[in-house]
This record gives C-alpha cells, sequence and structure tokens, in this order.
C-alpha cells in the first residue's frame, strides 16, 4: 500500500500563516502579487522593519496578509499616510499597496505629488483594468473596447479618454534616484525581482520607487482559466508594455 504525500503550499516566511487561505477571489490576481513581494521581503530580510499599508478596494483584503505592521488607509490615501510613517520614522521600510482606483484615480493626485517629491516610499498597484469590489466598472485603465458593467459598448476613449499609463507618467516626473517598473502575475520571477530592486532603492535611500503589477480578475472579467491568462498575458501586455522604464545606478560601494 502507498500512502499519499501531502504537500503543503509553500508560503513566504513574512505571510500570517494563521490568516490563509487569503480572502481574494479565486484566481484573482493579487494573491500571486503578493506572494512575489512577500518572497521580496524574505530573500532580502526586512521583515522586522517593514510597514505595510493597504487601500480600500480588493486590496484591503491584504491588511492581515502579513507578519508585520500593517495600516489599513482610506481609499486612494496610501500614499500620503506611508509618507507620513517614511517620514516620522526614516528606518522603516513602507509599502503602498493598492489598485488601480487608489493609484490613478481617487489617488492619482498622491501619486503624483509623492513621485515629484522623490518620496523614499514603495508604491504598488495592481491593475486588473476594471473596479474590482465594486461590481466591474471602468476604470482609468480599461482598455479600449473593453466592455464593463458602465462601459457595456465598450470603452471610447473619444469620450473617455486613453487608459492612464501609470509607470510611463512616474518615469516622467521623477528624478533619476527613482526606480519604476512594470511587471505581471504572469511572470512571477521578474515580478519579484522588481519588488527586490524597488524595496533596495528605498533601503538605500536613493528615492521613489513605483511597480505597476498587471493583474487578474475572472469575477468581474466573467474568464475560465483559460480565457483569463491569454487577456493577462497577450491582451493586456499589447497596450502596458511589461519591464522597467527607471533604474538608478549603484552608488560606488555597493
Amino acid at each position: 500500500m502507498t500512502v499519499a504525500t501531502v504537500l503543503e503550499p509553500k508560503m513566504p516566511k513574512c505571510w500570517r500563516q494563521e490568516t490563509k487561505p487569503h480572502k481574494f477571489c479565486p484566481g484573482c490576481g493579487h494573491g500571486d502579487i503578493l506572494k512575489a513581494l512577500g518572497t521580496a521581503i524574505d530573500e532580502l530580510g526586512i521583515q522586522d522593519r517593514v510597514v505595510f499599508g493597504c487601500d480600500i478596494g480588493c486590496s484591503l483584503l491584504s491588511w492581515d496578509l502579513f507578519n508585520c505592521d500593517s495600516i489599513q488607509t482610506h481609499h486612494g490615501r496610501t500614499t500620503p499616510v506611508m509618507t507620513g510613517v517614511k517620514r516620522a520614522r526614516p528606518d522603516r521600510i513602507c509599502i503602498a499597496y493598492m489598485g488601480d482606483g487608489g493609484g490613478y484615480a481617487i489617488g492619482s493626485q498622491h501619486l503624483v505629488n509623492a513621485a515629484s517629491r522623490n518620496e523614499k516610499i514603495l508604491v504598488i498597484v495592481a491593475n486588473n483594468v476594471q473596479y474590482g469590489m465594486t461590481g466591474g466598472q471602468m476604470a482609468p485603465t480599461t482598455l479600449p473596447g473593453m466592455k464593463t458593467e458602465t462601459s457595456p459598448y465598450g470603452r471610447d476613449p473619444e469620450s473617455t479618454g486613453n487608459p492612464t499609463l501609470g509607470p510611463e507618467m512616474v518615469a516622467a516626473i521623477t528624478p533619476d534616484s527613482a526606480y519604476v517598473a512594470r511587471g505581471t502575475m504572469a511572470n512571477l520571477r521578474q515580478l519579484t525581482q522588481m519588488f527586490k530592486k524597488a524595496l533596495q532603492n528605498q533601503i538605500d535611500g536613493n528615492g521613489f520607487s513605483f511597480v505597476e503589477a498587471l493583474s487578474a480578475c475572472p469575477t468581474n472579467w466573467r474568464t475560465n482559466a483559460a480565457k483569463t491568462w491569454e487577456f493577462v498575458e497577450k491582451e493586456m501586455t499589447k497596450y502596458f508594455k511589461v519591464g522597467e522604464l527607471k533604474a538608478p545606478a549603484k552608488k560606488e560601494g555597493q
């Protein structure tokens, strides 16, 4: 008689195991993105210094994901809250986590000003091209022609404008000491490395760090597994180009 081997899922050490499984919908990209972030925190050995702030929206379900100091903020206000924490406690590693609404809609003014001031924090925006928690309405990142609850005939750029290119905007207004990239849940190894570079940029005291992560919402997209991955890997990347947009040169001695 053979004994079946039970394989436990490998979680980042900085995750709170008692809060797992997490609260996100099946197939949601937040879990994968936050796993990549957790892996980066583990590999850098900074768990005891991290302060994690999350926004209203689906991202708020990450409030108890990590075994570190966490703050859940008002919608769109995660960036200034984490800026305040960093200024009060420069020794902390501050992470502001939000969706595309918190980053590019209600929180856009905070993102622009924090980037312009070169605040020494990391801002992460999960981009799933719609508003997930409230039912799948059109968001700043909704693709042209994409149907949502508030664009049933497809987004028309003539009347609603083009999708927001967050990393491109941040790269244009930050100094050379900033780190700016766009990753994807479809390539967690690459995304983890982007998070590590962004966090290291903060550790080194260089300046603002910003990573957008392409994410999935099969619940509101109404897609099966195959269609979900096809949309993330092929359709989203046609408009949102994955890669580093700005990476500061290493200082002498680093």
